[in-house]
């Protein structure tokens, strides 16, 4: 049966949406297109209607998870606009944000996959991590200098440290301490600038 353009704009969204979630949740290379595209509720064979190739899927998922990220980030700041920068500090460097593995930060969950994939992968995650950047730099200060944004690339540096470390232990006491040490000292940081 022929699918209409529509459905076909659709079908491909819903493949984008439920690769951004499930390449988190397992890595680039963690899961098979067949599965993918089941997690998606389509076949196969529609996968290459849609996509030149796996690496092509990458990209557009990468975008939308850290387009996804990028919201969250100022969905928080909104909630708080008098102290923009705790508000993301409280959710990002949180229990919960550890235990989101599948809506979580994916340069936390893809980082190191990343690196090892091509470059129009990678320059997803540059342009990411430029606007988290561009993000945080606009919280601890006004003037945009080079001081605030090497202050800026240290904090983003610090938190996702912190929440890859915490995800990778057991210890649910340790991985808090290492949120709550993190926590502390990007609140030194911000308030030095």
């Amino acid at each position: 049966m022929r699918v209409s353009r529509v459905q076909a704009a659709e079908n491909r969204q819903t493949v984008i949406n439920v690769a951004s979630r499930l390449f988190r949740d397992r890595g680039f290379d963690g899961i098979g297109l067949k599965d993918l595209m089941e997690g998606a509720g389509l076949t196969q064979g529609a996968f290459y209607k849609q996509f030149a190739s796996k690496e092509d899927l990458a990209v557009e998922a990468s975008k939308r998870a850290l387009e996804s990220a990028s919201g969250r980030w100022s969905d928080a700041a909104a909630r708080n606009p008098d102290d923009p920068l705790s508000a993301v500090i409280g959710f990002y460097l949180s229990a919960d944000h550890r235990e989101e593995r599948m809506d979580g930060c994916p340069i936390v969950a893809l980082g190191a996959d990343a690196a090892r994939q091509g470059p129009d992968v990678k320059a997803e995650f540059e342009a990411g991590i430029k606007t988290h950047l561009d993000v945080l730099g606009r919280f601890i200060t006004k003037d945009g200098d080079q001081g605030s944004r090497d202050k800026a690339m240290a904090i983003l540096a610090t938190m996702v440290g912190a929440v890859t470390l915490a995800r990778a232990v057991n210890d649910t006491d340790l991985a808090r301490a290492l949120l709550d040490a993190a926590a502390a000292l990007v609140r030194e940081a911000a308030a030095a600038a």
